[in-house]
């Protein structure tokens, strides 16, 4: 049965029992395999086995009090703009409840402040009108900014499932009916209870406002990294339509159409040059900042910058299937992961709110039967503490915000995250097992070695032996052509040309006969060798396999073709070593080239001589023997081998199967992602464990002080306005720390 996948925008989610709310109702709904919700992404994401039931989970959202919508290609999540929306929103609101809430909050707490200031406000103005002042002020700021409150609070409190808003609203609207008694109806109240608190329910709304306005720039600061993505789509194409170069929407660009490039312009589409010359910054996708030659042939990704050159593509891939809307739907879908840690926060904050109701309603009834007088003053203060100080808002944010900020810095960093749950799994890993061609080395042959004897031309015998070996396909012979021409090299004629099967071949050029092959033919031929061997002898230590060329029956030069170590290889396995991790290489190379670069490289293990499902076994043993392993990767029968392992690294200049089977993808092609990202992940869960740690040790610290454990002994009692100024400076705290992800710096590029 095929799985529908599904990305719901929702709103009107404000902590961690709202996520675990839409979750649960999400994961009742039949047909749903799988769904996950993110308080920091405001997003749904969710596996059902039919299309048509989006719209049941939309509904069923929407029941249980929150508002959603489908986000798909066409329809782009608008997250920045409602985040700027919602800022705007607070700041007015804001900005009326302080205006309102401070004349209150002097009226009644001046005299803590100010000597001599309740006798002025009881001479100038009456003690009675002053707390009618304070009721009107109070009531606008209740009922005005801090509606939003009541209007979510009060529905989910009578949904039976209350929240961060019904903890707000039922703690200030009990200080606020205590007052509004004690000003109409003192003689319902006990001798020496009547005293008003309007000051606590107006400064509350004022505070936990500047809070979620805090807490909403600075949410809006963690998805930069998307905001920064999308910015890098071209709008317009110069597209050549019946032979006139015309500009056109980004949407209406086709597979197939030829589009001009100008210098210092974005490219628009990915696509091939069939024209043109010029250098392109693509450290967008890559990281690096080096910009990359670009000639005829070569492959040029949409969003990377044009530098020098104008030229002419033919686009591959357009829309939705641009590489760079691959990265942005990679990086969405790994910022609304949710990681396992999570799921022990979710345990805890299903039951949060109803516990912290019932332990107000305890402290209320404790202090109102074992509290000194007024008894029932200081009940409702306590109670009302309790309720304001442990909305679990912090609790929430803890770990999605430092998943947006970790995954965005890795997509700056050339990081892709395929699968959130890698950014902790990652961080596990004991041993990160490598391929070698492509990954280890360039992927491709190359000429490394040609030496000539003593009195031999070296261009002239390198432009015969290429001669010989263009009659042969075998990727050797043609690594040896391409150096020739790489030099400018006249490749000259051949009359004959004769292959030797198991030894060489040789053909006969102006007159001279020339053979290459291994030692053996040398031999076959009568020639010694011998005069090479130290050459010989340093090439097989590196694991190269030397061949042999002769001209007219003399000896005349020694070469090797080898596929070269890519020049980042050896600062990245140092810098996994630092970390302390196990090396691991698993090739289908011989046995002694694996051994020879392994000691070239300080690689811990080697498994040589493997097929597809020899490396299965390989990182199973791995795993058996060290604990989880990341296997890297860039080829088709690297595919198994990342499926299996606890993390699949895939390089990104590899195939798509290798990308597709891995849970991170490494953008440059560079080894030296690996530390990277282990650092990244390493750096992203200590943030978190942060996080949860004061999150969690913020509640289970304030709330019994301000239920009131310490004052039998100290007389100390924590007010209800600082309270929420606490709660508050917990959520803030909670994403200013997750934002330091930010400046994470790699340690292979920061060395």
């Amino acid at each position: 049965m095929k799985t529908i996948h599904a990305s719901l925008s929702v709103q009107g989610m404000t902590c961690a029992s709202c996520v675990g709310r839409v979750e649960r109702v999400l994961r009742a709904l039949p047909g749903v395999t799988q769904a996950n919700v993110n308080l920091a992404t405001e997003r749904a994401e969710i596996d059902l086995d039919d299309a048509a039931r989006v719209e049941q989970a939309i509904a069923a959202i929407e029941k249980a009090g929150y508002s959603a919508s489908r986000i798909n290609d066409q329809s782009e999540d608008n997250l920045a703009q409602r985040q700027a929306e919602e800022a705007g929103r607070l700041r007015l609101s804001l900005i009326i409840a302080a205006l309102f809430a401070l004349p209150v909050f002097v009226l009644e707490m001046g005299s803590h402040l100010i000597p001599g200031m309740h006798h002025w406000v009881a001479q100038n103005i009456g003690l009675k009108i002053s707390w009618y002042v304070q009721w009107l002020f109070t009531t606008i700021v209740l009922f005005g900014p801090g509606w939003r409150f009541f209007k979510a609070g009060v529905p989910a409190l009578l949904r039976g499932a209350p929240d961060m808003n019904s903890l707000v609203a039922v703690g200030t609207s009990a200080a606020y009916a205590y007052s509004v008694v004690a000003v109409l109806l003192p003689q319902w109240l006990p001798e020496g209870t009547v005293n008003v608190y309007f000051e606590a329910a107006a400064v509350i709304v004022a505070l936990i406002l500047l809070g979620r306005f805090l807490e909403a720039r600075a949410k809006g600061n963690t998805s930069e990294a998307i905001r920064h993505l999308m910015g890098l789509q071209v709008k317009t194409a110069r597209v050549v339509r019946d032979g006139q170069a015309v500009d056109t929407d980004i949407q209406h660009v086709r597979q197939g159409d030829v589009v001009e490039v100008r210098p210092g312009e974005r490219i628009p589409v990915d696509g091939e040059v069939i024209e043109g010359h010029s250098f392109v910054d693509e450290s967008m996708i890559s990281g690096e900042p080096v910009p990359v030659e670009k000639t005829t042939g070569s492959r040029l990704v949409g969003g990377t910058v044009n530098q020098t050159g104008a030229m002419t593509l033919r686009a591959t891939n357009v829309g939705s299937n641009t590489v760079l809307a691959q990265i942005i739907r990679m990086v969405q879908q790994a910022q609304g992961a949710k990681l396992p840690i999570q799921a022990m926060v979710d345990r805890i904050t299903l039951w949060f709110v109803p516990a912290v109701m019932l332990a107000a309603l305890l402290t209320f009834l404790v202090w109102l039967v074992f509290g000194p007088s007024p008894a029932l003053t200081f009940a409702v203060v306590n109670a009302v503490a309790v309720l304001i100080i442990a909305c679990p808002c912090a609790m929430g944010l803890a770990t999605p915000t430092s998943i947006m900020v970790g995954t965005g810095r890795g997509a700056q960093m050339g990081v892709l995250f395929r699968q959130g749950e890698a950014l902790q799994s990652l961080r596990d890993a004991r041993v990160v097992a490598v391929d070698k061609t492509g990954t280890l080395t360039m992927g491709r042959p190359e000429l490394t070695d040609f030496i000539v004897a003593d009195g031999v031309d070296k261009d002239a015998t390198l432009a015969m032996v290429a001669a010989v070996e263009s009659r042969s396909e075998h990727p050797i012979a043609q690594a040896i052509v391409k150096a020739a021409q790489n030099a400018g090299l006249a490749l000259p004629a051949l009359t004959r040309f004769e292959s030797v099967t198991g030894y060489g071949v040789n053909a006969r050029i102006n007159g001279a006969t020339v053979a290459v092959g291994a030692d053996r033919y040398m031999r076959k031929l009568g020639l010694d060798v011998g005069a090479f061997s130290a050459e010989a002898e340093r090439m097989g230590a590196e694991g190269k396999t030397p061949m042999y060329a002769a001209v007219d029956g003399r000896l005349a030069a020694i070469i090797a073709v080898a596929d070269p170590l890519k020049s980042t290889t050896r600062g990245a396995i140092d810098a996994m070593h630092q970390l302390g991790l196990k090396v691991a290489m698993i090739t289908g190379d011989n046995q002694r080239t694996a051994q020879a670069i392994a000691r070239q490289l300080g690689i811990d293990e080697v498994v040589a001589e493997v097929l597809p499902d020899g490396k299965v076994d390989a990182v199973k043993r791995l795993q058996a023997q060290y604990g989880p392993v990341a296997y890297v990767g860039d080829g088709i029968n690297d595919a198994p081998a990342l499926a299996c392992a606890d993390v699949g690294v895939a390089i990104g200049t590899g195939t798509d199967v290798a990308m597709e089977a891995a849970d991170v993808v490494l953008m440059s092609g560079d080894l030296g992602g690996v530390p990277d990202a282990i650092a990244l992940s390493k750096a992203t869960m200590n943030n978190i464990r942060e996080n949860l740690f004061w999150a969690f040790a913020y509640n289970v610290a304030l709330i019994p002080i301000a239920a009131g454990v310490l004052y039998p002994a100290y007389g100390l009692l924590l007010s209800p306005v600082f309270a929420a100024g606490a709660m508050a400076l917990s959520s803030v705290f909670v994403v200013s720390n997750a934002l330091r992800l930010k400046r994470f710096q790699p340690p292979v590029r920061a060395r």
